[in-house]
């Protein structure tokens, strides 16, 4: 697969953030969590981020999530956290530049930047931004992430979008990575039915816990994708107190609409593909009309083998 690198041609356009947060706040004692600047409000927008295992298909679910919310009328700004740079790609059709890219054109003189440096419009009017990442073994992520941020609020970016949505780097759960965190409402946790993922979901789940006990962000539930199943999530979610959003089958065409830079709504109609769309537009109609948070509770490594992982 051939993916351009060049920057996507035409208008750049402005969005919002979400709810209100309080004062500098600490993550509590003993917490090494990168502590982000939330002394300016984000706007009124909704404000969602996706974690998942590395590979169970955050982008890919993220991008399909923010076109069907354009398709309901929303105003929508997609985030990809990942270093890959790829969580927009199917929307803009390239790997479009990251913030830390265009801040190192100008000497991080980010008053130099304009907004068409670094936002760039996607599929059905999304907009869509990749924060990147600092070289390997050089920096935190969450520094980026942190930047992108203030580079979008000091644009006033974040006053007239609806719908943000942070794809955020694998099950890296380290501080870094847990920033977007500190801007959400609501967190969604991408799962495949099988251990490994769900062991990570479980990771994903004690941070999301712990940034709770300081911020907004509480756990909204699950997206289980590549899974004909969902006997073991659901069997994770009883043991937890966590629930089932929505639920992707491994469909090729679903694969496919990847390959071939696309989201879901803009591929040929191939079996199952009505449904997964119907899906995509009933998650973001549930989300949007608001998802109560789920007081979840991750459980001990060991319990999970002993639930999961042994007859």
């Amino acid at each position: 697969m051939t993916i351009e690198t060049r920057p996507v041609p035409g208008p750049r356009n402005l969005l919002s953030g979400a709810v209100g947060r309080p004062a500098a706040v600490s993550d509590g004692a003993g917490s090494v969590q990168v502590r982000m600047d939330v002394t300016v409000p984000l706007g009124v927008a909704k404000i969602f981020a996706v974690y998942g295992k590395g590979g169970i298909g955050k982008s890919t679910t993220s991008s399909n999530l923010s076109a069907a919310f354009s398709k309901l009328g929303h105003r929508v700004l997609q985030i990809g956290c990942d270093p890959k740079h790829d969580s927009t790609f199917t929307l803009t059709k390239c790997l479009v530049p990251t913030v830390i890219d265009v801040l190192e054109s100008v000497n991080f003189h980010a008053e130099e930047l304009r907004v068409e440096d670094f936002v760039y419009r996607g599929y059905n009017g999304v907009m869509c931004v990749e924060a990147g990442g600092p070289p390997a073994g050089t920096g935190c992520g969450g520094y980026v992430v942190g930047q992108t941020v203030k580079l979008l609020k000091e644009h006033h970016l974040l006053e007239d979008t609806d719908v943000v949505i942070f794809d955020v780097l694998g099950d890296v759960v380290c501080g870094g990575f847990a920033a977007p965190l500190q801007h959400a409402a609501r967190a969604l946790v991408v799962t495949a039915n099988d251990f490994d993922s769900i062991f990570a979901m479980n990771r994903i789940l004690a941070a999301i816990q712990a940034k709770s006990r300081n911020y907004e962000v509480r756990l909204g539930g699950v997206i289980v994708n590549r899974s004909e199943a969902t006997d073991q999530v659901d069997k994770f979610n009883q043991a937890t107190g966590l629930a089932n959003l929505a639920h992707f089958p491994n469909l090729d065409a679903i694969r496919r609409s990847r390959l071939k830079k696309c989201t879901v709504f803009e591929m040929d109609d191939a079996p199952g593909l009505d449904a997964v769309r119907q899906t995509y537009l009933d998650l973001a109609a549930a989300l949007w009309d608001g998802v109560d948070p789920l007081p979840a509770v991750p459980l001990r490594d060991r319990d999970i083998f002993d639930l999961l992982g042994f007859d």
